[in-house]
């Protein structure tokens, strides 16, 4: 929540702001990509998290990365969905966040990401902070503020 309370202003943490990973959409590292585009396609997401076998974030995958992958010369390869893994194509190098970080850190890496990966100390996969959640707190605040100088 954000507060103006004594004029100081008080971010909320990337724990109060994310999805729990419970409720967000992944592939395992060792998936096909046939199986990863059924989960992109049918949770009606670009991308999701990869996660190995302990839970531990590896990367992410789109759909852009499995359509790029699969492109012949001439038509798709859609025969090689089930050939390739997840783990031959995925975006390894994505900023990601931890749980007590501040809102805008968040705000920084979310400009050039619809969301971004929250994980522990551990490397565990703890959820996602998307830009929508950012941008509804950053209209809390801006009608906070406005109250406050009224």
């Amino acid at each position: 929540m954000v507060s103006l309370e004594k004029n100081k202003l008080e971010w909320p943490t990337i724990a109060e702001l994310m999805i729990p990973s419970e409720k967000v959409a992944h592939v395992q590292i060792g998936n096909p990509l046939e199986h990863a585009l059924l989960v992109l396609v049918k949770s009606g997401y670009s991308a999701v998290p990869v996660l190995d076998p302990t839970y531990r974030f590896q990367g992410v995958i789109s759909k852009t990365k499995i359509l790029e992958e699969t492109l012949g010369i001439e038509e798709f390869e859609l025969n090689r969905l089930g050939e390739i893994q997840v783990n031959e194509i995925m975006d390894t190098e994505v900023p990601c966040l931890n749980p007590d970080d501040h809102m805008i850190e968040a705000l920084h890496k979310l400009i050039d990401y619809p969301f971004v990966c929250v994980t522990n100390e551990r490397g565990e996969f703890d959820g996602i902070v998307t830009r929508r959640s950012i941008l509804k707190q950053y209209s809390k605040h801006y009608h906070e503020i406005l109250k406050f100088y009224e």
